[in-house]
């Protein structure tokens, strides 16, 4: 039988996560490339869950969400970015941001229509563009003075008659950049001008660093009404398996949204619906916890791999660390995370993998740092085998 697979899916297969995961756990290594934490969220929101689930609240919740979690998120939105949405009918509950992602793209392009991405992008995003048979345009993000941007020219030249939307991940997964008022404001004038929908990636809204505020574009002049924005649970809370996220927009685009989402999933996870709204309300100094820990093990990790030989680019937010290979004389991202396992004990990701031209991204690693020190400690001995063994070799 000739391969069964939808064309446009062809190219896509195993995601890069899956097969690091599984060759961090068939040798052993320290798995540095999911993002994943190894530590639990706030004891108070999962005994929340745990009440529900014995409490009986156990059937489908309703389509929307539960009542209690959408208006918590619209509490939220008012009270850190002074944003108002209406929690019947300006915001969805969906099943993780990867759904609301997909779902947005799938209700509001056409075959044929393009979407402009960043990249190196979340992986999810070209595989939803290529779902809905639309077509993605990449603008690429490129190191300078010390952080990922991208060039304003190049942003406005992919910006063609077909285009119908632009995805924006800020704080952004894999390069670390939490994007400036300045930068907003350029993706934002183009929005305007050529009237495109904003989808709105930002999952690691409360992760950033060194006092990096996090903008959502929606707070810019005349974006609101064109922005679906989205978030989750999952970072924040360090419940990555909840797999509870939403969506705020006006209702238009809510409406349009929820009628691609009910035939997806229709709805999932009553009781953790019902904890999230009880850590949005109460466990946000939790979180504030959480990121100071974080931005900590970020130093801790980007201490060891600048000592182990890489060039690090320190992020401003999420859970990642990029780097540049090629001081320790390695050129190619995927064939070193595969060969990691054997020469240090360690998975990492391949950022070559999130690039529409993967040969801009060829000599980059990414590496998680959401783990306990203990393990950032170890996984940091086991790379310096790499510089010591590149000097060895001079």
């Amino acid at each position: 039988m000739n391969d069964p697979l939808v064309a446009r899916m062809r190219a896509f297969g195993t995601t890069i996560f899956a097969e690091m995961s599984a060759l961090a756990l068939r040798t052993g290594s320290i798995n540095l490339g999911q993002g994943f934490p190894d530590t639990d969220g706030p004891p108070a929101m999962l005994e929340r869950a745990i009440e529900a689930v014995r409490g009986g609240r156990n059937q489908y919740p309703p389509g929307p969400g539960l009542p209690e979690l959408r208006e918590a998120v619209s509490e939220h939105r008012k009270d850190h970015y002074g944003l108002l949405y209406d929690p019947d009918g300006e915001i969805l509950v969906t099943v993780g941001a990867t759904e609301a992602i997909a779902a947005s793209i799938l209700a509001l392009c056409e075959p044929g229509d393009e979407v402009i991405a960043f990249e190196p992008y979340y992986d999810s995003y070209a595989a939803s563009v290529a779902l809905a048979g639309a077509v993605l345009r990449p603008v690429t993000l490129r190191p300078a003075e010390g952080r990922f941007t991208f060039d304003p020219a190049e942003l406005r030249a992919a910006a063609g008659p077909r285009t119908r939307a632009i995805l924006v991940n800020s704080p952004h997964n894999p390069a670390g950049t939490v994007f400036t008022r300045e930068e907003l404001s350029v993706i934002a004038g183009l929005c305007v001008e050529r009237d495109l929908i904003a989808i709105t990636d930002e999952v690691y809204e409360h992760l950033t660093f060194d006092g990096a505020p996090h903008i959502p574009l929606a707070t810019l002049p005349e974006m609101r009404e064109r922005t679906v924005m989205i978030s989750s649970a999952g970072k924040t809370f360090s419940v990555t398996g909840w797999k509870t996220g939403w969506i705020c927009a006006p209702r238009p685009l809510v409406r349009a949204v929820q009628t691609v989402k009910q035939f997806l999933t229709f709805t999932a996870s009553a009781p953790w619906q019902l904890a999230v709204a009880y850590g949005l309300r109460h466990e946000l100094d939790w979180v504030s916890g959480l990121r100071d820990g974080l931005q900590a093990k970020r130093d801790r990790l980007t201490a060891g791999l600048t000592a182990a030989g890489f060039d690090v680019y320190r992020p401003a937010g999420t859970y990642f660390v990029q780097t540049d290979i090629r001081p320790l004389g390695f050129t190619d991202g995927l064939a070193l995370t595969r060969e990691l396992p054997d020469l240090a004990g360690v998975v990492a990701i391949p950022t070559q993998v999130f690039y529409a031209h993967p040969e801009r991204g060829r000599h980059f690693v990414r590496f998680a740092f959401c783990k306990r020190d203990e393990v950032i400690d170890e996984a940091v001995a086991r790379l310096a085998r790499l510089g010591k063994e590149a000097g060895d070799g001079e």
